[in-house]
């Protein structure tokens, strides 16, 4: 009500799918973003599991997270479409010590694309993570970026960032990134409802969080 000093709430609620080859380290990612704790023994994931995250995104704006953990068996891969149905963005993410896994991260994000799409069709913002980072020496990984920025480029990729479950390198930043990104194309597609009055779905435009570019 106007002058009572009451604000409404937005309250938005993302499903973000985390994809990639087995043994990647996808469930770890998952782990250090919801409970900030790394498992050393940790189970391969059996079809697909389930995290949930709330933030307080600004004053005014909660932000929950779905996040979907699939499994990289080639059989849960045959099953994608259901679990893909309804994202808002996506992980795709890749072993840096095993180069056939960045390979296949291309398989994924082709099959991402060709399931699901935000509203005007065109991709949901999708992320690649190069992960376990921290057992390569900082040397390789110089090196290895400017590949990776090509290979984002000619697969779509919102852009990419060298994480490390097990050190927390990156995980928070990354998912930081990709709200800002789903916040942005719910925006865009909420154009026409601004301009008749409605709420203005930005988020946080101080925000500086920036993946390596891959425009």
């Amino acid at each position: 009500m106007a002058g009572s000093g009451v604000y409404v709430c937005a309250d938005h609620l993302f499903k973000v799918l985390v994809i990639g080859d087995v043994l990647v380290g996808k469930s770890s990612v998952v782990l250090r973003y919801v409970r900030k704790t790394f498992k050393e023994n940790y189970k391969s994931t059996i079809g697909v599991d389930f995290a949930l995250k709330t933030i307080q995104w600004d004053a005014r704006t909660v932000v929950r997270l779905q996040l979907w953990d699939i499994a990289g068996q080639e059989q849960t891969r045959n099953m994608s479409r259901v679990f893909y149905k309804g994202a808002r963005g996506a992980l795709v993410v890749f072993d840096v010590t095993k180069l056939a896994t960045l390979e296949s991260a291309a398989q994924w994000k082709q099959d991402l694309d060709s399931k699901v799409s935000r509203d005007s069709g065109e991709p949901i913002p999708t992320l690649l993570l190069a992960n376990k980072c921290d057992l390569m020496e900082q040397s390789e990984r110089d090196r290895m970026a400017p590949s990776l920025d090509e290979f984002c480029k000619d697969n779509g990729f919102t852009g990419w960032f060298e994480t490390s479950a097990k050190g927390g390198v990156n995980i928070e930043e990354a998912m930081t990134f990709l709200i800002q990104e789903m916040m942005k194309t719910m925006s865009g597609e909420n154009q026409d409802e601004r301009s008749k009055g409605g709420v203005d779905l930005g988020g946080r435009a101080d925000q500086s969080i920036v993946a390596r570019c891959c425009c």
